[in-house]
C-alpha cells in the first residue's frame, strides 16, 4: 500500500489521505526523496525496490530530485484537512513542498535580512550623540545650567513666546 502511495506521491504531488497514512507514507518516502539525489545505479536499484515502478523511479530521479537537490531534508507536507464524512476519520493533505506554488512565490518575494547597525554604525551614532551632547552642555554653562535643548527656532519669536507665557500667567 505504501509502495503505490509513493508512487501516486510522486507522480501527482500531493495525494488526500488519512493522516495515519500520510505520516507513515512520509517516514516511507523521505528517505526515497534523500536517495534520489543522489543519481547512482545503485540508488536506483534500491528505490525500484521500494517502489516497484520504472515510471515513478524515472520521475523521482528526474524532476523531483532536480527540485530538491537544495534541501536539506523535510521534502514532504502534511495538512489536516479535517473529518471524513462517513467514519469520522481525520483526514490529510501531503505534498511536496517544492511543488507547492502558493509557499514558493511567498518565498521568492521576501528579500534578504540583513543587519542594519553594524560595528560602524554604532560608532558613528556614539560619536554624534558625545556631540550633541557637548553642545547642550555648553548652553547650559552660557545660562547657569538652566537652558533648553536648542530648538533652531529663531530668537527673536521665541521671546515673543516667552512674553506671552508670562503675561498670561
Amino acid at each position: 500500500m505504501l509502495a503505490n502511495m509513493a508512487n501516486s506521491l510522486i507522480q501527482h504531488k500531493r495525494i488526500h489521505s488519512t493522516v495515519a497514512k500520510a505520516k507513515a507514507l512520509q517516514r516511507f518516502v523521505e528517505p526515497l526523496l534523500t536517495r534520489s539525489k543522489s543519481d547512482t545505479t545503485h540508488s536506483r536499484r534500491i528505490a525500484f525496490g521500494y517502489l516497484r515502478n520504472k515510471e515513478g523511479v524515472s520521475e523521482l530521479f528526474g524532476e523531483v530530485a532536480s527540485r530538491i537537490k537544495d534541501r536539506p531534508g523535510g521534502y514532504t507536507r502534511v495538512v489536516k484537512t479535517g473529518f471524513r464524512r462517513g467514519d469520522g476519520a481525520e483526514t490529510a493533505l501531503i505534498e511536496l513542498v517544492d511543488y507547492n506554488e502558493l509557499y514558493r512565490a511567498e518565498k521568492t518575494s521576501k528579500r534578504k535580512k540583513t543587519r542594519r547597525a553594524g560595528k560602524r554604525a554604532a560608532a558613528a551614532e556614539g560619536d554624534q550623540l558625545g556631540k550633541s551632547e557637548s553642545k547642550v552642555t555648553e548652553a547650559e554653562k552660557e545660562t547657569g545650567g538652566t537652558a533648553e535643548k536648542p530648538s533652531g527656532e529663531n530668537p527673536e519669536e521665541q521671546a515673543g513666546r516667552d512674553a506671552d507665557d508670562k503675561a498670561v500667567k
